[in-house]
């Protein structure tokens, strides 16, 4: 990613609407859908700033890796550890079968190779462990955004299953999400496009707005994964 796109995720990862409901969803479909045993060793691979660490905490012991210097800086003041520092595909040192959970959130569209590493982290989970991966959706809705975040592709839900099947995981669950707000993005992605726009959408919006978003894409806790959604911003998958 850009190091500026870094530098926003480290001042605003706490507040930001889009990390705080997010972590709200991700942290209701754990909880329901994978339900980790005590003690669940977990990976995050791609853990940015560690934004994610408390959350995933709640259900094990939590381990990371991160490529990017600045960003693991930081995350390791919050995981309080050394992170790792191993690229999908290899992830050279990490040992098979070690992993009740591993969390892939928003890292598998940075890959070059989205197969191989899915095979990979399937390899380094224990019997019975799960994969909860999100991913951008809609190739259609590419951005300036995604230039920025140094994507390589967004996902349509057949193509991601497709992958995963592929890499010989079992899909749980497949589903888009942030859909209660799909509306005002896709209209925003293709104003944007009209009007040439060459930065990223991840502002901190004011205040006021910024609590309206959180509340309303956070009601898609109690929508994921119990009904299904039409469309949205992004997917989010449990695979085995």
């Amino acid at each position: 990613m850009d190091r500026d796109v870094y530098d926003r995720m480290a001042q605003h990862d706490a507040t930001h609407w889009w990390y705080v409901a997010r972590r709200r969803i991700l942290a209701g479909l754990i909880a329901d859908r994978i339900r980790p045993a005590k003690n669940a060793r977990i990976l995050e691979v791609g853990c940015g700033t560690g934004h994610n660490f408390d959350m995933l905490g709640q259900f094990g012991t939590v381990d990371a890796i991160e490529i990017d210097d600045g960003a693991r800086a930081v995350a390791e003041t919050r995981l309080g550890r050394p992170i790792l520092t191993a690229p999908l595909p290899a992830l050279t040192g990490i040992s098979d079968g070690a992993y009740d959970m591993i969390a892939l959130l928003d890292v598998l569209e940075h890959i070059d190779d989205d197969h191989a590493s899915l095979a990979s982290l399937r390899r380094k989970l224990k019997p019975g462990g799960k994969i909860l991966l999100t991913v951008p959706a809609n190739p259609w809705m590419w951005s300036a955004h995604d230039r920025a975040h140094h994507h390589h592709r967004r996902y349509t839900k057949a193509g991601l299953a497709q992958v995963a099947r592929n890499a010989g995981l079992k899909i749980e669950l497949i589903s888009p999400f942030n859909s209660l707000l799909f509306p005002v993005a896709a209209a925003a992605r293709l104003v944007g496009k009209l009007i040439g726009k060459s930065t990223s959408d991840d502002q901190m919006p004011s205040a006021p707005v910024n609590a309206m978003l959180t509340r309303i894409f956070g009601l898609e806790r109690h929508l994921v994964g119990r009904l299904p959604l039409p469309a949205g911003v992004s997917i989010v998958a449990i695979l085995s």
